[in-house]
């Protein structure tokens, strides 16, 4: 069982705890009252060890992390949850998380506040902390209302709105990437198994897709001798032979931006946020790479050509800063704003002057 821990700097409390879940790995930090880390740390998930296991393995990584912070475990005001898949937030349930078989219909905060000495414990969906965490302290700090699309396998999305994160009546807001952009009968056919959604057209899956029927239909490309060395098709590959100006990569980046801008049109209808983040692994270098800002700018244009002046006008497009740290900064941040919000319900704290709302 590997595990990983980094001290980044010392604190006082009020301190937050942050967790968040993946297939793979498990990640906690403990962060700031004013969003800096302190400590973080990542082990393998190990989900066939049954959650019950990764519960006393997060509780004893928590303690880990205080010591190194030099803080006792008690110190630790709130714990903020973020995990995949569907789920109950009102009940802390995870309902069918799709790479977690074994955590199906678990009370998992539950649990996480028995093992952690019954302490406050914030539940939210993983893009959904992400996006908390751009709000809090990243791309996104300056403003009131954003949301964040998560680009990777997936699409996935988190929605802020007037400092409140946005889980929908069923705890299944922010789905972006079943946005349906192509009604036809011959849309192309997302994961969840229905045709047209954003994620079948503008997540990383989508490129390779896109790319293989392309280069079997004979498109001509510098990917095609590294297929036949033997190397796997990726949307990283595609980005790198972009970046050496092959037209047939470029042109499937452009093309994704171009869907992707669809999706965004419709959320900004309908959420009117001050700024929308670009998150996730597929970025394409992000805004250091001439790729990447490539990338932003067809979104950029397709996004003013498909929406109303004034939302083209004042809607920022950006890429997120917090890179893989966003999730548990992000869930530590929900679990601060829940813990003022307990401490008092008008949103404000004698212990918290800087407190502006009941989020920040």
């Amino acid at each position: 069982m590997s595990q990983s821990t980094s001290t980044i700097r010392t604190g006082t409390p009020p301190v937050f705890a942050g967790i968040d879940v993946g297939g793979t790995t498990i990640k906690l930090a403990l962060v700031s009252d004013h969003g800096q880390l302190m400590a973080t740390e990542h082990f393998a998930t190990e989900d066939e060890l049954g959650v019950p296991d990764a519960v006393s393995r997060m509780r004893r990584g928590l303690e880990r992390l205080c010591a190194t912070a030099n803080l006792n475990f008690s110190d630790i005001a709130a714990i903020g949850l973020g995990t995949p898949g569907t789920m109950d937030i009102p009940n802390g349930l995870i309902l069918e998380p799709p790479n977690l078989p074994g955590w199906k219909n678990f009370p998992i905060v539950e649990h996480l506040q028995q093992a952690c000495d019954n302490k406050l414990v914030a539940f939210a969906n993983d893009a959904g902390a992400a996006a908390y965490g751009e709000f809090w302290v990243g791309s996104g700090q300056i403003h009131d209302s954003i949301v964040m699309f998560t680009l990777g396998t997936g699409v996935g999305g988190g929605i802020i709105l007037h400092g409140k994160s946005v889980d929908g009546g069923h705890s299944h807001g922010s789905e972006f990437g079943h946005i349906l952009i192509d009604s036809g009968p011959q849309a192309r056919l997302c994961s969840c198994g229905q045709r047209g959604h954003l994620e079948a057209y503008a997540s990383a899956t989508a490129v390779v897709k896109r790319a293989q029927e392309q280069l079997q239909a004979g498109r001509p490309s510098s990917l095609n001798a590294r297929l036949q060395g033997g190397e796997s098709l990726s949307a990283l590959m595609v980005a790198e032979e972009a970046d050496k100006n092959d037209s047939f990569c470029l042109d499937l980046i452009d093309e994704t931006a171009y869907f992707l801008a669809l999706g965004i049109v419709s959320v900004v209808n309908i959420i009117d946020p001050e700024c929308v983040i670009l998150g996730g692994a597929m970025n394409f270098g992000g805004q250091k790479s001439p790729l990447g800002r490539r990338f932003l700018k067809q979104i950029q244009d397709s996004f003013c050509k498909h929406t109303f002046p004034v939302l083209a006008e004042n809607t920022e497009i950006c890429f997120a800063t917090l890179g893989g740290d966003a999730g548990f900064i992000g869930a530590a941040g929900v679990a601060r704003s829940a813990f003022y919000k307990q401490a008092s319900p008008l949103g404000t704290s004698a212990e918290n002057p800087d407190l502006s709302n009941e989020e920040r």
